[in-house]
Formats: structure tokens, C-alpha cells, sequence
């Protein structure tokens, strides 16, 4: 796995389209004036949650005894998932909460950015290769800044897309991101069966 095929697939798994309708309704409540100010500090609550699994991931692994290829395939297997929500999403209402005043860490910077499909996604990258940790470390704060700057984008991405656009950009995401999950099942499958 290359640097820009990793950044490319954590951006996929944090699927900032997907989520700008979510952040739009979570802010609803807030003061215009305090968006910015409590999006930012969302965002970087991620990030450091994104950090924290990419280098803390492979020692809870080793802890827990999963092997590599095993990680492998149940990486794709969740981001399989992941992209069959994504193309046929269905009712989205449990992955909303009702919001009273300002929402903090929870439901914005964790699950909306740093969910559980991207905090595997950082483990699988690192546990495959810990070596090129800088590589990894690039790659996940590349992905979290495009997904920062469609997300402080929201309201105007909304309105320049509309909600089929946004529709038609998660299913597109949701296209490559099968790909690359059956690529990733068929790579552990064959570190398994080569051991």
C-alpha cells in the first residue's frame, strides 16, 4: 500500500458527504457564531483519537493475539459493510442523536469522523506495515484534513450539491471503497493460506 492509496482510503471511510448532513443537524442548536469554533475542536478531537489507534493499535492487537491476516480480513469485511450503508443507506436515524446545547466529542468528532470503521482502518494500516509509520501518520492526517475542510464546508457543499449530489458522491465513495474491501479480504485470505 502506497502513501496516496492509504490517505485515499481512510478519506473513503471517513466519508465527510456522508456525514455533512448529520454535522448540519447536530449544529442546528448552536449559536452561528460558536460553528466554527466547536466544529474545529471536533475535528481535532478525531485527529488525536485517529493518532491515538494508529500507534496504540497494534499493541492492543498483539495483546489480543489477532494476527495479521486475520486483521486483514476482518478490515475488509467492515469496510465491505461500510460501502453496502453507503450505497444503499436506508434509514440512517440510529447513527443520529438528539443533541440538547453544544455537542462535545460525542456524536461529531466520535462516530461521525473517527467512527469505528476509521479507527480500524488506521490499526489494519499500521499493523501491516509499522515500519513506514511516518507514511502512515501522513496518510491519516492527509485523509482528516480533507475530510476537515468538506466538513467546515457544509452548509455551503449542501446548498451548492443538494441532498442528491451529496447521495450521489457517498454512493460513488461507496463504489471504490467495495473494491478496495474485496481487495483486502483476498490479500488476507492469501497471507493465511501462503503461511
Amino acid at each position: 500500500m502506497t502513501l496516496f492509496s492509504a490517505a485515499v482510503l481512510l478519506f473513503l471511510v471517513l466519508d465527510p458527504f456522508g456525514n455533512i448532513p448529520f454535522f448540519l443537524a447536530a449544529l442546528q442548536g448552536v449559536d452561528p457564531s460558536r460553528r466554527l469554533r466547536i466544529v474545529a475542536r471536533e475535528l481535532l478531537i478525531a485527529l488525536a483519537a485517529l493518532v491515538g489507534f494508529l500507534f496504540a493499535g497494534q499493541y492492543v492487537l498483539e495483546l489480543l493475539g489477532i494476527e495479521p491476516p486475520a486483521l486483514t480480513v476482518a478490515g475488509g469485511i467492515i469496510l465491505f459493510l461500510i460501502a453496502i450503508k453507503m450505497i444503499f443507506p436506508g434509514s440512517r436515524s440510529s447513527a443520529e442523536e438528539a443533541i440538547d446545547g453544544e455537542p462535545f466529542i460525542v456524536p461529531l468528532a466520535i462516530p461521525y469522523v473517527a467512527g469505528p470503521s476509521a479507527l480500524a482502518s488506521v490499526m489494519l494500516i499500521m499493523n501491516r506495515e509499522p515500519e513506514r509509520w511516518v507514511e502512515w501518520l501522513v496518510a491519516t492526517c492527509a485523509a482528516w484534513l480533507a475530510t476537515a475542510v468538506i466538513v467546515v464546508l457544509a452548509s455551503g457543499l449542501s446548498r451548492f450539491l443538494g441532498k442528491r449530489g451529496l447521495v450521489a458522491i457517498e454512493r460513488l465513495m461507496g463504489m471504490v471503497l467495495i473494491t478496495l474491501a474485496v481487495q483486502m479480504v483476498m490479500t488476507g485470505v492469501a497471507e493465511f493460506v501462503q503461511r
